[in-house]
């Protein structure tokens, strides 16, 4: 066994179409960065919203600081991480996200709840709880993580950058976009689905591709007459995903 493979944090998943990848769950330090970064975002918009407040609409007395505490204390990573693809502005900018252990976009519920319980991993304002549940747990999970089935990860640009290069078997397909544009899920699926290509098997790759074909064809204009086995066609579309045609 070679060194890396004994230190690879790497977690597996699989998608509802049978297809395997792997997570790369984000470390404590960073994650720290990340929520470093979102407390100043938060105290910034916390004071200019409190200030308006005071100066414009002439509100004022300690309930309104209580409530806008609230509101921030409470939402404020929710309401991103739901409506932001998992994101919230720190994360955004470090290139994480949180998931569903099983690589499926996070549920409000879960969200919220891993949220509720940062008090627990962050008692009395010091965060050794949240650091030392992540350095012990294999996907770096806090308290909050493990109670929502959740994971901090890296998103696919964050983690391992593509370039044209990445998957040279996908240079003689033509590019197939379909429309609408696909959501940040498709596309990960349709590139996992890429590299696990040359290992699959025709066979194998037909099988899983069959899974998928009939939604992706309905949402090109010919119908993808030009595309008529489905292995081809999820190729052809990963292919326009990295912009690679011949």
């Amino acid at each position: 066994m070679s060194p890396q493979t004994g230190l690879d944090t790497l977690h597996p998943a699989q998608t509802p179409e049978g297809i395997a990848f792997s997570l790369r769950p984000a470390g404590p330090w960073v994650r720290m960065c990340a929520f470093f970064i979102d407390s100043l975002i938060g105290g910034f918009v916390f004071v200019l919203a409190s200030a308006l407040l005071v100066y414009a609409a002439n509100i004022t007395g300690s309930w309104l600081y209580l409530l806008l505490s609230f509101v921030y204390t409470w939402f404020y990573h929710t309401l991103f991480e739901v409506f932001s693809e998992g994101m919230s502005p720190g994360k955004r900018l470090l290139g994480l996200r949180v998931v569903m252990s099983d690589g499926s976009p996070v549920e409000p519920g879960s969200s919220f709840l891993r949220n509720l319980l940062r008090f627990g991993d962050t008692f009395m304002y010091l965060h050794h709880i949240a650091l030392l549940a992540m350095s012990l747990s294999p996907g770096f999970r806090r308290l909050g993580d493990w109670v929502a089935g959740t994971m901090v990860v890296y998103t696919e640009i964050g983690a391992t950058p593509l370039t044209r290069t990445s998957m040279p078997w996908l240079v003689p397909f033509t590019q197939r976009m379909p429309i609408p544009p696909l959501s940040q899920e498709e596309r990960q699926t349709l590139l996992n689905f890429a590299r696990r290509f040359p290992v699959l098997g025709m066979d194998r790759a037909r099988e899983l591709a069959s899974l998928y074909a009939p939604s992706l064809r309905s949402r090109l204009n010919d119908n993808a007459s030009s595309c008529p086995d489905d292995a081809q066609l999820l190729l052809a579309a990963a292919a326009a995903i990295l912009g690679m045609s011949t």
